[in-house]
């Protein structure tokens, strides 16, 4: 029982649960893994096996080079951005607009909770297209729509014409909300993905902080209608950087397993790997498909610019995968994602939302611009979460799996779920504290940004988590947590009502005790985490309904 987990004596090899260290106690019922033939990371990292296991292919996104992935990952994460401002840049003029418009500032903000819904029913079809046409396509269809919607918001003459191009937008929005984490999954190993997985937190929540920010300053100089505008213009930028430097990161590989199943290997007294009839197993390079197959070939940069790789990355029906999000949201570990992860996420939009409302009115009394300037508080606190939260939940898995002799457990990225706690109930208690008691405004924005300084930390235990444990359904995962989207969608419909009629404190206080609540289910999933995923890996009709033959 390593650190209050509990061991499942229901398989030999739980999912999610690697040998990613060269030790010598390895303990019972995995000394059989031959070690000498697995991949090992380089430099510092030379004693890690890595997980998952490369193929021996140059076109095998876990073989490219680390300055490659990451730059797939930076462009991907600044459209991310974009994406992620998209939402709540308006917020700073939501006063100023209204009026342009002849609305309400709740009508106002209902338009922001249905591009919410748009995002979270779009997600349900964006899943099953990445399934079966691959990331690529999904990724430049999705910022060609938003380039689009950008360019008709900036146009748009009346309220519905404005929220129309909201809603659309939405559906460009949607990909940029599950696959980017999913291309982190494609790209990295286990050791690499919490420090990534905090790089496009940083890039999500910077744009949906620093968008505000810049807003407010566009919208008091030269118009709300150049958001749009601006958007538009650094989407359209960004099209030709996706095209020419974003290939498909789908691959399919053969398990480790396969690879070595001709050598039938067995462990002998001195950890070395031996064939039953007693010589010595060959080594890696002569057990790879590389021997029996035709040599692999490395496909040339225009062939990797191509729309669609015509290949067919599941072998499951159309119709099987629209489902399969509804039933993983039912596995306890994403039950328990869309909860911590919905929550917090959803009550950090609510301060987008509700910022010009409070701020715009005495005893603030702030200007649009000014209002942006309350997004310099988050912005901050996600760079220091950046630097940070992803290595330190990185370096922790290694620290545990070291100490656990050298077998490492999907539970080790929830350590950092502690700090959550402390650092949420800080930000969301105090923010209604704070603006209840009337206080200097760097009270309420500094709640602010420590509320985002939450998510930093937050995102790299849910989807480091979910990655490490159920890597090969990760999309349908994060659909089934990002339908969190209609939580959001439900709160922000009548969250300026109800910050009306009750205070921000007694709004606060609901938001910050239901973040409580849903954060410390971390600790039952601690201890029986390890048993629910060899539970699920032992219901033969739900992992054939699951997984692809």
């Amino acid at each position: 029982m390593p650190f209050g987990i509990l061991e499942d004596k229901g398989l030999e090899q739980v999912p999610g649960t690697s040998c990613m260290n060269d030790q010598l106690d390895v303990p019972r019922g995995y000394e059989q893994i031959p070690r000498e033939l697995l991949k090992h990371g380089t430099g510092r990292y030379s004693h890690v096996i890595l997980v998952p296991q490369p193929s021996d292919s140059p076109n095998d996104p876990l073989n490219w080079p680390t300055w490659r992935k990451d730059m797939i990952l930076i462009l991907a994460g600044f459209v991310a951005a974009i994406v992620g401002a998209y939402g709540p840049m308006l917020s700073p003029g939501f006063l100023v607009i209204a009026a342009d418009l002849h609305i309400g500032v709740p009508t106002l903000g209902q338009s922001t909770a249905w591009l919410i819904l748009t995002i979270g029913l779009s997600l349900f079809i964006m899943n099953p297209l990445a399934k079966v046409l691959g990331r690529r396509p999904v990724f430049l269809i999705s910022i060609c729509v938003m380039f689009a919607c950008c360019v008709w918001g900036a146009y748009a003459k009346n309220y519905s014409s404005f929220l129309a191009s909201r809603v659309v937008a939405g559906f460009g929005m949607a990909p940029y909300e599950i696959l980017v984490q999913c291309t982190i999954g494609d790209l990295y190993f286990v050791h690499e993905r919490a420090t990534r997985i905090a790089a496009w937190n940083m890039f999500l929540l910077g744009g949906i902080s620093g968008g505000s920010l810049i807003s407010g300053y566009i919208i008091e100089d030269i118009g709300w209608k150049w958001t749009f505008g601006i958007c538009a213009i650094l989407f359209g930028m960004l099209i030709p950087l996706i095209f020419f430097f974003v290939p498909e990161t789908a691959y399919i590989r053969d398990p480790i397993e396969r690879r070595l199943a001709g050598a039938d290997l067995q462990v002998s007294d001195n950890d070395k790997p031996t064939a039953k009839d007693g010589k010595e197993a060959p080594d890696e390079s002569r057990l790879s498909p590389q021997d029996s197959a035709v040599p692999y070939q490395k496909d040339s940069y225009l062939r990797s610019l191509r729309f669609m790789t015509g290949k067919k990355y599941t072998t499951a029906p159309f119709w099987q995968i629209l489902i399969r999000p509804a039933v993983i949201f039912w596995y306890p570990g994403v039950l328990w994602g869309f909860l911590v992860y919905g929550v917090t996420l959803t009550w950090i939009v609510v301060f987008s939302v509700v910022n010009a409302q409070i701020f715009g009115l005495p005893p603030y009394s702030f200007s649009p611009s000014q209002i942006g300037l309350i997004s310099i508080s988050p912005l901050v606190m996600t760079v220091v979460g950046l630097l940070i939260a992803g290595p330190l939940n990185d370096f922790i898995c290694l620290y545990l799996t070291k100490k656990n002799h050298g077998i490492y457990e999907p539970e080790f990225r929830l350590v950092l779920m502690f700090p959550v706690l402390i650092l949420g109930i800080v930000g969301f208690f105090g923010f209604g504290a704070t603006l209840h008691y009337k206080t200097h405004w760097i009270g309420p924005v500094l709640c602010f940004g420590i509320a985002n300084l939450t998510m930093t930390f937050e995102t790299g235990c849910v989807f480091g988590y979910i990655i490490d444990s159920y890597e090969d359904l990760s999309e349908e995962a994060f659909v089934a947590i990002n339908a969190r989207n209609l939580l959001t969608f439900g709160l922000t419909y009548f969250v300026n009502d109800w910050v009306t009629n009750e205070g921000p404190l007694n709004v606060f206080n609901v938001l910050g005790s239901s973040f409580i609540a849903v954060v410390v289910l971390t600790i039952p999933l601690w201890i029986f985490g390890k048993k629910i995923r060899s539970a699920i890996a032992r219901n033969d009709t739900l992992t054939r309904f699951m997984k692809d033959d």
